[in-house]
């Protein structure tokens, strides 16, 4: 009946027209859900984003659901299949334990530190791949509810007949494209129905975002405001903490890799990134490692390890909209700017400068001739071992690349005036080679 989720999210569009006059916002259901409402969205020139809600399955046949539950704690069970299977309190208990940190897991995962769009007061169409036993679909209008919608439409490709019925109240409208008969399962009804995995709901979030901040643009609409908070970066099977600083009409964005022992809250690397932000620079501090690895030493040291992740987050920067027309630029500590000239190396031209302070280049060993970036080495005057080792480093670099002493200064940068000298000529490398901003000023 249909190709795939694509063509079916097509058809379903074509049924929602009357929506484009009201102020709509389109929500997937993960995992499925979200190619099939990206068509629904970008034909209604909506927002997109997802509700999180989980099928509870019965413990020992887990595809048939005994219920649902979704974000802000919604829980929708099903009297009927619990008593037929005779499930206990402590194992729905356990069920829904499990499946609420799947949710949570895959919010972070799929939101990436962003707020969730605002329903309230909205038009909220819930889309899945198709309805069968309807829990899941039910919770998310419940979570859509309670988040202020002013209607809730549920839109679905196919599914069974009189499954309106089924759904009570749960919308105010329903909107099926097919009913068909006989009805077992909803991927008997496409060509085309592998599973949609946790990085291709990325992609079709990132690129509805990417399309619409490009179609409201075109329209002359105001640039986006300063951005100045934690952020959760979804970076391969791991999830770890960052800082994301970005001023008013930015052109270039730093990501800083932080020494050994270090972490985004480095008073050092925040006191850089804060003169960085004065001069328009976006900034984004994070945490090389989550908590459970920063226990395992050998990762501490491990520069391969930690240039992989550093690579991770500069594809999750280029994945943001608000992000996705600034050049970027390293700042590393220490073993930070190791594993920054290695992702350097690796990523070509994608990185437009480079800078370290009182880095150890030496770690990153063959890479350093790959490195084609702008690349500036500050060290103290002072740090007599780590001067000698950046100075031999300087020599088997094939790119533009000085070494600047800062007299007076120890490896930390701790005397007075030091680091903000440091931080002065880190920023000018930036602005030079990054693009100089055209307003400055972040939001405190």
């Amino acid at each position: 009946m249909f190709a795939d989720r694509i063509d079916a999210g097509s058809r379903l569009a074509a049924t929602l027209t009357d929506l484009r006059d009201e102020e709509v916002v389109v929500v997937g259901l993960p995992r499925g859900g979200v190619p099939v409402a990206y068509q629904v969205a970008r034909s209604l020139d909506a927002p997109l984003d997802v509700i999180l809600v989980r099928k509870l399955g019965v413990p020992f046949q887990p595809e048939l659901a005994m219920g649902a539950i979704g974000e802000d704690g919604v829980r929708v069970l099903n009297d009927d299949v619990i008593a037929m299977t005779g499930v206990g309190e402590r194992e729905l208990a356990e069920v829904e334990q499990r499946e609420r940190g799947e949710l949570e897991r895959r919010a972070r995962r799929y939101r990436s530190g962003r707020e969730r769009e605002s329903l309230d007061g909205k038009v909220v169409v819930v889309v899945d791949d198709g309805v069968a036993t309807g829990s899941t679909a039910r919770a998310a209008c419940q979570v859509a509810r309670r988040q202020g919608a002013s209607r809730v439409v549920l839109a679905v490709p196919v599914a069974p007949v009189g499954w309106t019925d089924r759904m009570g109240d749960a919308a105010d409208g329903f909107v099926a494209v097919e009913t068909p008969e006989p009805f077992w399962a909803i991927g008997q009804f496409y060509r085309d129905f592998r599973p949609t995995g946790d990085d291709e709901v990325i992609r079709w979030l990132e690129r509805a975002r990417t399309e619409r901040a490009r179609t409201r643009a075109a329209d002359g609409d105001d640039d986006p405001p300063a951005i100045d908070g934690e952020v959760a970066l979804a970076i391969g099977a791991v999830t770890v903490a960052g800082h994301l600083t970005v001023p008013d009409r930015a052109t270039g964005i730093v990501i800083f890799a932080h020494g050994a022992g270090s972490s985004r809250h480095s008073p050092r690397n925040r006191h850089v990134a804060g003169i960085l932000n004065e001069a328009g620079l976006a900034t984004l501090l994070f945490d090389l490692l989550t908590e459970r690895e920063e226990i395992d030493r050998a990762r501490v040291f491990d520069i391969e390890l930690l240039a992989q992740r550093l690579a991770g987050v500069t594809s999750w920067v280029r994945r943001r909209v608000e992000l996705a027309d600034l050049r970027i630029g390293y700042f590393g500590a220490s073993t930070g700017a190791a594993a920054a000239l290695v992702a350097a190396a690796e990523l070509g031209d994608e990185i437009g400068a480079v800078v370290s302070r009182g880095g150890r280049p030496d770690l990153a060993g063959g890479h350093l001739a790959a490195v084609r970036s702008p690349t500036l080495l500050i060290v103290g005057g002072e740090d007599h071992v780590v001067l000698d080792l950046n100075r031999r480093a300087r020599q088997l670099l094939r790119c533009t690349a000085e070494v600047e002493v800062i007299a007076g200064a120890t490896h930390l940068f701790e005397e007075p005036g030091t680091l903000d000298a440091a931080a002065g000529a880190a920023t000018a490398w930036f602005i030079a080679h990054l693009g100089q901003p055209t307003a400055s000023g972040a939001r405190g």
